[in-house]
C-alpha cells in the first residue's frame, strides 16, 4: 500500500476537499474512481476510514490515525523529491501551450515564479485551444492551459479558473444593457467556429437573441485584434463594441481608454483549463507547475 501512492494521494485530496466530488474535479479522475481508490485503502486496512454525509465526509477514528501517517509520508516524499532535484540538477525547457487570452494577458505576468518553482526555463506557446491540444498529445509541449475542456483518453483535464466575458468599447457605454439594446450598436465579432463566438452564441440564444441581426462591421480571430480593432474604431454614429475576456482589458478599464458593460441579468462567465499527459501525473516538474497555478489569484 505504501509503494501505490496515487491512492494516498486520492485519500488526502478527499479529506482536504471534504467532498469525494471536489477531490475528483482537483485530481482530473472520476468520482467512481475515487471512491474505487478509497474502498481498496479500506479492503487493505479491512476498516472503514471515510463515512459519507450529506453535507461532505468524516473520518472514523481508524481513518484519522490513517490520515496523520499518509500526511507525514507525504510531507517526507515532497522534501525528497526537492533533495532528488538538487541531485539531477536537470536543466530544461518547461513548456507551455496556451490559449490566446491565457497566453497574451493572464500567464504571463505568473512566468517568473514557475521558474522559481522548478528551477527552470519557461517558453510559451500561444495558438487556439483544439491546436494546443493537439500539440499535447504529440508531446511538444508539457501541459496546456485553455479556455475549453477538450478531452482526449491520453490527457488529464482539470478545471482551473472562472473567466468572464463583457462587452467593452472605446467610447463610453451604459454598464449595464439591455437586450434590445445590443441591436443599436456597431458589433466587431470573433470569427465563426471560434469556441468564444460559440459560447456568446448560445448565451444569446437562451435570452432570444439573434447574433446574425447585429450590423456587425467586422471580423477577427483573435482577442488581441478584437481589442485593437475597437481601441482605434473610427464609427462615430454609435458606440462599436465586441465582447472579450475581462483579463485581456484590466489595465485599459483602470485607465480609462477602455469601458465595459454586462448584460442585465446575465453574467458570460466561462472557465480556463489545465490539461496534461496521464501518464505524467507523478512527474514533480508538473506537480510543481499545477499546484502553482491552482494557487494563484485573479
Amino acid at each position: 500500500m505504501l509503494k501505490d501512492f496515487t491512492k494516498l494521494e486520492t485519500f488526502l485530496t478527499v479529506v482536504q476537499e471534504k467532498s469525494f466530488s471536489k477531490a475528483s474535479a482537483k485530481l482530473g479522475i472520476s468520482q467512481p474512481a475515487v471512491t474505487q481508490q478509497i474502498k481498496h485503502i479500506e479492503e487493505y486496512l479491512d476498516t472503514q476510514i471515510v463515512e459519507r454525509r450529506k453535507n461532505g465526509i468524516r473520518l472514523t477514528k481508524e481513518g484519522e490515525d490513517f490520515y496523520n501517517i499518509v500526511l507525514r509520508l507525504s510531507k517526507a516524499i515532497q522534501q525528497a523529491e526537492k533533495e532528488i532535484i538538487k541531485i539531477v540538477n536537470k536543466e530544461f525547457t518547461f513548456r507551455i501551450g496556451s490559449s490566446f487570452t491565457i497566453g497574451h494577458y493572464l500567464i504571463p505576468r505568473h512566468v517568473e515564479k514557475i521558474k522559481e518553482q522548478i528551477e527552470n526555463d519557461v517558453f510559451i506557446t500561444i495558438d487556439k485551444s483544439k491546436r494546443v491540444i493537439d500539440m499535447l498529445v504529440d508531446r511538444n509541449i508539457d501541459i496546456a492551459l485553455t479556455e475549453i475542456p477538450i478531452h482526449h483518453e491520453k490527457l488529464v483535464v482539470k478545471e482551473w479558473l472562472e473567466d468572464e466575458l463583457v462587452i467593452f468599447s472605446n467610447q463610453p457605454i451604459p454598464p449595464i444593457l439591455d437586450k434590445h439594446e445590443l441591436f443599436k450598436l456597431n458589433w466587431i465579432c470573433r470569427e465563426e467556429g471560434s469556441s468564444t463566438r460559440q459560447m456568446i452564441s448560445e448565451a444569446f440564444e437562451e435570452i432570444d437573441v439573434d447574433c446574425s441581426l447585429f450590423d456587425i462591421k467586422g471580423t477577427v480571430d483573435n482577442p488581441t485584434l478584437a481589442k485593437e480593432t475597437i481601441k482605434n474604431c473610427v464609427f462615430r454614429n454609435r458606440p462599436t463594441v465586441s465582447i472579450i475576456s475581462r483579463f485581456a482589458i484590466r489595465k485599459e478599464l483602470k485607465e480609462r481608454t477602455l469601458y465595459e458593460a454586462r448584460l442585465r441579468d446575465m453574467k458570460l462567465i466561462r472557465k480556463l483549463y489545465i490539461s496534461y499527459h496521464r501518464d505524467r501525473r507523478t512527474d514533480i516538474f508538473i506537480k510543481k507547475v499545477i499546484d502553482y497555478l491552482s494557487s494563484i489569484g485573479v
